[in-house]
């Protein structure tokens, strides 16, 4: 007798987006970039530049455009990944199809967990600004924000995009009236950049390390591609807003950047665990305080609902083909949204808030998200001509970009993580054992 298969052959097409429990096509362009800039304009923006600068001093401007360069590599291999394969579940559907199932199976076990770990990064963060209060009144807050976006996304992906575009709109207007605050008032200047010759500072491995740190500020532009079911023409929409939502996050990033260092110098700004705050203080502009809060929190908000609901789409991908149990592969019948696999998520980053420290699970997200990009570097190397978009060579600085900047993370997340990918991949190989 012959077994049942229970791993579906890499090259079978994706399924058809009009059939029964499929998503629906309802983002444009526009909706897409916000979807991005709400993923990336997150947290990181008001809380890296501290331990970036305690790296490697001004040199985190070398950085930040070392991990631009990272990112656009990567976001151009997942752009080009999901004109070709425009179904949800990002990397670990094209791992599956252009390198196999394993392949795919540790890119999305990697960005299931790691992103699971960076949504509860995101709501510890806007509990730290909006809430003054205790720590059990902080970690209440940042349930209780987990469960009420939980509970948005499960109305349907539009009202998703819709929010979305509220909380960039708000966290980008707070991040200007910083950046000009600063340049208008009574900060170090220029002097705080120290030159030329500051940029040195901390060497090749601190320069690294900065860019890793970074990083972790930028990884959400793959949520376009993990929303690749529910955007109207996807060969064409995703190649052009991934690109677009990176570029203007990379600009605001400089912005910020540029403007930190001059009002506090590195030195200050290594010290400060609310960059932001303490810069528009020494800048004699203590009012935008609370705007820097409002900023944050907000912005905090928009990463960790577009984070919501691309783990979700992911999950959904997972269970689709029993690399996750098989309920997560539900689509409520009228919101078109995986609902069981967004509940799971909540519960799960619900439990990670009551717990971790956000030092803790910034460092352990980002490897398994620069392990995901790794494989989406390599997945995109193998598209024949007729599906590329951009040259070869940029998936092979993608990958190795990405394994550099991995290693320069604290050994204590390198080993954590590693022990994560282990377990997930002997976990699948009982399973897969099991049901034979």
């Amino acid at each position: 007798m012959t077994p049942r298969r229970t791993d579906p052959e890499p090259g079978t097409p994706p399924p058809d987006p009009a059939a029964p429990g499929r998503l629906a096509r309802r983002l444009g362009t526009g909706d897409a970039v916000v979807i991005g800039l709400g993923s990336m304009i997150g947290a990181g923006v008001f809380t890296v530049y501290g331990p970036a600068a305690a790296a490697a001093g001004t040199g985190l401007l070398l950085g930040l455009a070392l991990a631009a360069v990272v990112a656009y590599c990567n976001a151009v291999a997942s752009a080009q990944l999901a004109a070709a394969y425009p179904t949800s579940g990002g990397t670990y559907v094209y791992g599956r199809e252009r390198l196999g199932p394993w392949w795919g199976f540790a890119a999305g076990w990697g960005f299931v967990v790691g992103k699971t770990a960076s949504c509860a990064a995101m709501a510890l963060t806007f509990a730290a600004y909006a809430v003054p209060g205790p720590e059990w009144a902080r970690r209440a807050a940042a349930i209780a924000a987990v469960a009420g976006l939980a509970a948005l996304n499960y109305r349907g992906v539009t009202r998703t995009a819709l929010a979305t575009r509220v909380l960039v709109a708000t966290s980008l207007t707070a991040l200007a009236a910083v950046v000009l605050a600063i340049i208008a008032g009574d900060g170090a200047g220029a002097d705080g950049l120290g030159g030329w010759s500051a940029l040195g500072t901390g060497g090749v491995h601190g320069v690294l390390q900065a860019a890793g740190l970074l990083f972790f500020a930028f990884a959400g532009y793959a949520r376009i591609a993990t929303l690749g079911e529910e955007v109207r023409d996807p060969r064409r929409t995703i190649p052009r807003a991934v690109p677009i939502a990176l570029l203007l996050t990379v600009a605001v990033y400089t912005a910020v950047g540029v403007a930190v260092l001059a009002a506090l110098g590195p030195v200050r700004l290594a010290g400060a665990t609310a960059p932001l705050t303490t810069a528009v203080e020494a800048a004699g502009a203590g009012f935008l305080t609370p705007v820097v809060r409002v900023g944050a929190a907000l912005a905090a908000l928009g990463a960790l609902l577009a984070l919501i609901a691309g783990i979700g789409r992911t999950g959904l991908a997972m269970a689709r083909n029993r690399d996750l149990p098989g309920r997560l592969a539900a689509v409520h019948p009228r919101h078109r949204v995986p609902h069981r696999a967004e509940i799971a998520v909540a519960v799960a980053v619900s439990a990670l808030v009551a717990v971790a420290d956000l030092r803790e699970v910034i460092g352990f997200s980002s490897f398994g998200v620069l392990v995901y990009y790794a494989i989406a570097n390599a997945a995109a190397f193998t598209q024949p001509a007729s599906d590329r978009r951009w040259p070869r060579a940029l998936n092979v600085l993608g990958a190795a970009g990405c394994l550099t900047l991995a290693v320069t993370l604290p050994w204590g997340s390198v080993l954590g993580a590693a022990a994560m990918f282990a377990a997930g991949l002997v976990g699948r190989k009982v399973v897969l054992a099991r049901r034979a």
